[in-house]
């Protein structure tokens, strides 16, 4: 045991280390927030409105497609300038409903292609890559099917892109389902960080900041030299924000301009959307890293950029924290002329709460009294750790170069509080993850119970909140597979009956004289 104490010590100190600089830069990029927040960036005036052509990537989306095609033909933009493709790659009844839809605005006079792939390859990137083949704009503007465009989106958005180096503009995403539950209220307390912070910020200062995927304008010029759409990664829109930055162009983040999008109302939709994140955010890094730090750019730029691209670490750096805990609260009581050296390494873990600033940050910005939201603020970082093991199994498919599967988020066109998913189609599979994540909640109790008795005040606490993350989302992912078995089942039971009832009543109706 003594010869794992150096060590488990040094482990110990780097992860701590590694994640008060993270979390260092959490608080920075929140007081920077704080301070610039009230100042508005103001669009170049317009001298001209340019050909713009608007893609919508769909992939079997039913319950949503007909929604943002038609959000899409309501842009108020001149429509002898104005291209619109669906870039269809569905495999259901998604193909015939978009097909209806588009004829019936083609009628209209609207000018609104749709182009089917029959071979999915290159996923979404594929999609994007094939419809600039056909594309007439000179400026692309992209929105998932999720999301619902404005009429004054492009007149709004479009004055941010024109001057000639920059590359992209992107806008934030607002909520149609916001208080739908507790998991859409969560999401939308993180997505509202992301946009009026951390975007925010990084524009402000100058540092590198990503296309979202949707809800922006890119120009076409920028994007063939960066190289264009591309698969090999799940985050194409990082890839491509980046490669676009090391070709030299910038981007432009435009925070008051606000595309709503539904958010995934399925816990196992939700974990699967931050499995591809994290996987493409990984991917991105491993890629793209090296060149960032040989790139001719400040050096604040390239820390910036590192950050930025190795966001999704922090959940690997508490796994392997979660799995030296007990180690770490042994070696602390056993010699107690090393609690300096572990002391430091509790200093290092103040940072642990810049998260929470982070998100008070984003509800300060938007104007809400976020003490009021305090307790679910706090929530975040418990399902926020909860989903370390989704993390750690993204970073160990790429260590095993396992195939780039593309999986989408599915979303119900839910918008209503009282509306139900569970018997919808695009249900997922029960994920086996829960039993690592059950296990490894396990394990972090037993660390509470021994830094408990051993007086590891700290390990104890984070311990907990470890812990009680995993088993959080174990738990309910379980719950709700369950109640869309349960629902499902008797949704065919119900079928059953009826069909029963209509030809009970068909024969009794032949029997009776006429």
């Amino acid at each position: 045991m003594n010869l794992l104490l150096i060590p488990v010590g040094l482990l110990y100190l780097l992860i701590s280390g590694t994640l008060f600089i993270f979390g260092a830069n959490f608080i920075y990029l929140s007081v920077r927030t704080l301070r610039d927040g009230r100042s508005r960036l103001q669009p170049p005036k317009m001298t001209h409105w340019p050909q713009v052509t608007v893609q919508l990537p769909i992939y079997n989306e039913m319950y949503v497609a007909e929604r943002v095609i038609r959000a899409a033909a309501k842009l108020d933009y001149p429509v002898e300038l104005l291209q619109i493709q669906v870039l269809d790659d569905s495999t259901d009844e998604t193909r015939n409903l978009v097909q209806r839809t588009v004829a019936r605005l083609q009628a209209q006079g609207i000018n609104i292609v749709h182009q089917h792939r029959s071979n999915r390859s290159g996923y979404k990137a594929g999609a994007l890559q094939a419809g600039l083949a056909t594309a007439s704009g000179e400026f692309i503007a992209i929105f998932d099917a999720d999301f619902v465009p404005p009429p004054e989106f492009l007149r709004k958005a479009l004055p941010y892109v024109q001057e000639p180096d920059v590359a992209f503009v992107q806008t934030r995403w607002g909520h149609l389902n916001r208080d739908y539950s507790w998991l859409t209220f969560l999401q939308s307390l993180a997505i509202d960080a992301h946009f009026m912070v951390e975007q925010y910020a990084r524009s402000r200062a100058g540092y590198w900041f990503n296309f979202n995927g949707t809800a922006g304008i890119w120009r076409r010029e920028a994007m063939l030299d960066a190289g264009g759409w591309t698969a090999d990664t799940l985050t194409e829109d990082l890839d491509l924000s980046y490669r676009a930055y090391l070709r030299g162009w910038r981007g432009q983040y435009v925070r008051d301009i606000v595309v709503p999008a539904e958010l995934p109302v399925s816990f196992s939709a939700y974990r699967r959307q931050q499995h591809r994140w994290a996987r493409g955010s990984l991917e991105c890094a491993k890629k793209l890293g090296p060149q960032v730090w040989r790139a001719p750019i400040p050096l604040s730029h390239k820390f910036q950029a590192s950050l930025h691209l190795g966001g999704y670490s922090v959940h690997l750096l508490l796994f392997a924290l979660t799995l030296i805990y007990p180690l770490v609260a042994f070696f602390t009581a056993q010699y107690i002329h090393l609690s300096t050296l572990y002391g430091l390494a509790y200093l290092f873990a103040l940072t642990s709460f810049a998260p929470t600033l982070f998100f008070i940050s984003g509800q300060q910005q938007l104007g809400r009294p976020w003490w009021r939201l305090l307790p679910k603020i706090l929530a975040i970082s418990v399902v926020g750790s909860g989903l370390m093991m989704n993390s750690v199994r993204a970073a160990w498919q790429i260590v095993r170069k396992r195939e780039n599967v593309f999986e989408r988020t599915a979303k119900f066109g839910i918008e209503q509080n009282k509306q139900d998913w569970t018997q919808q189609r695009y249900q997922l599979r029960f994920d086996p993850i829960v039993y690592p994540e059950l296990l490894l909640g396990l394990y972090s109790l037993f660390a509470v119970w021994l830094a408990v008795n051993l007086e590891s005040w700290g390990i104890a606490f984070y311990a907990l909140l470890f812990g009680s993350g995993l088993i959080l989302v174990a738990l309910v992912t379980i719950k709700q597979t369950t109640a869309v078995y349960r629902s499902r089942r008797a949704r065919a039971a119900r079928q059953r009956e009826e069909q029963e009832w209509a030809v009970g009543t068909e024969l009794h109706g032949l029997s009776e004289p006429s």
